[in-house]
């Protein structure tokens, strides 16, 4: 879904037939100002969302930013604002602070991660646990807080988790098909294998197709053990159970990517408001 594609659906969704308080209350001709309100400390995110939002809507509302995305921002600061016709303020109003506060807690959050680990080496990495349809926001805001995006979707990797093994009827059986499937369809895509064991680590190892070990819900302990032992011959990751008390000691594990399903699916939105003046 692209950016206009989702405007669209997300404004015929929440308006429906016609957004009627407004329609009631305002009339036609008046114009106001808004301001994007901080009402909390974190990291804004969404501020280009939100210009295509009231753009997509109403190409004739003025839109000022004062904060671009990604800055550190405090309770009371402003990080823009729209002037224009007052029905078309209102309008967009929800969806603008939808979107705004979701990604700007994901980018608060990413940012928080990320400062934690600074220096060890290793990169902070999102998930495929996303909100249906807004994806593509939620790992957009992971950026804008410093981290890195994991797989967008199914397509763009051969991801070889337990249950594809466990179907499969073992790594080897697994990984050999998915190398053949890549051939067969004539399709360049990274292969990762998820281990939980260091048993499995020494089967993949064996396998010289694999990018990527995922080094699923290992101890800090486990995980060190397992870097060295792969000792860079692929790439290492580590998954499962890590937190932000946690999380500098996988970092210095010497592993080359912590990805975090909490970034986006266990998150808390930012705070923000926006206030006629």
């Amino acid at each position: 879904m692209n950016l206009k594609e989702f405007i669209t659906l997300a404004l015929k969704e929440d308006i429906g037939n016609g957004d009627h308080t407004t329609l009631a209350c305002i009339p036609e001709n008046t114009t106001q100002k808004a301001k994007l309100l901080v009402k909390e400390q974190g990291m804004i995110a969404g501020v280009e969302l939100a210009k295509n939002i009231f753009n997509q809507f109403d190409n004739t509302l003025q839109f000022e930013e004062n904060i671009p995305d990604g800055t550190p921002v405090h309770k009371g600061e402003i990080v823009f604002t729209v002037t224009g016709k007052a029905r078309s303020i209102l309008t967009t109003e929800r969806l603008v602070l939808n979107c705004m506060q979701r990604m700007s807690g994901i980018a608060t959050y990413t940012a928080k991660l990320n400062k934690l680990i600074e220096g060890t080496g290793a990169q902070l990495l999102d998930t495929r646990k996303t909100t249906p349809c807004f994806r593509y926001f939620e790992k957009w805001a992971v950026k804008i807080g410093g981290g890195q995006n994991h797989r967008f979707g199914l397509f763009d990797m051969i991801m070889i988790k337990d249950n594809h093994i466990d179907y499969a009827g073992s790594i080897t059986q697994a990984v050999n098909a998915a190398v053949n499937y890549l051939k067969e369809k004539n399709l360049s895509l990274k292969i990762v294998v998820e281990a939980r064991n260091i048993d499995e680590v020494k089967e993949i190892l064996t396998l010289h197709s694999v990018h990527r070990i995922l080094l699923d819900n290992f101890t800090p302990e486990e995980m060190a053990k397992a870097v060295s032992f792969i000792n860079k011959k692929v790439e290492t990751e580590a998954s499962g159970g890590i937190t932000e008390n946690n999380i500098v000691s996988y970092a210095n594990t010497g592993v080359d990517f912590i990805s975090v399903g909490a970034l986006t699916h266990q998150i808390k939105s930012l705070d923000l408001s926006l206030k006629a003046f």
